[in-house]
């Protein structure tokens, strides 16, 4: 019996560890968002710029509601179309027309 209990905090403790608040995650979609508007990603890539805003926004509401799981998810896809738009940027940065 000793060891079932032992099994189930294990487990407890690893459910814990995934629910953790998406702090870093936060952080790098701000960042990321940042580094694609001073890039100029509002004028070339104003699509993804808002869309990564709009995942950050949801990221900050389920923050809010404690539903780390979904945070983290739309943190990521906020840093991801946030990347999506300072790469379109540069490539038109790049582009000798």
């Amino acid at each position: 019996m000793p060891a079932r209990g032992l099994l189930i905090a294990i487990l407890l403790i690893a459910a814990g560890c995934g629910t953790s608040p998406p702090v870093q995650e936060m952080s790098d979609a701000r960042q990321a968002i940042a580094a694609a508007k001073e890039a100029g990603a509002e004028q070339t890539a104003a699509e993804d710029i808002r869309a990564a805003e709009a995942y950050l926004d949801s990221a900050q509401r389920k923050l809010t509601e404690r539903a780390y799981a979904q945070a983290r998810r739309d943190a990521l896809q906020a840093k991801s179309k946030a990347l999506a738009a300072l790469a379109t940027t540069e490539s038109s940065d790049n582009d000798p027309r």
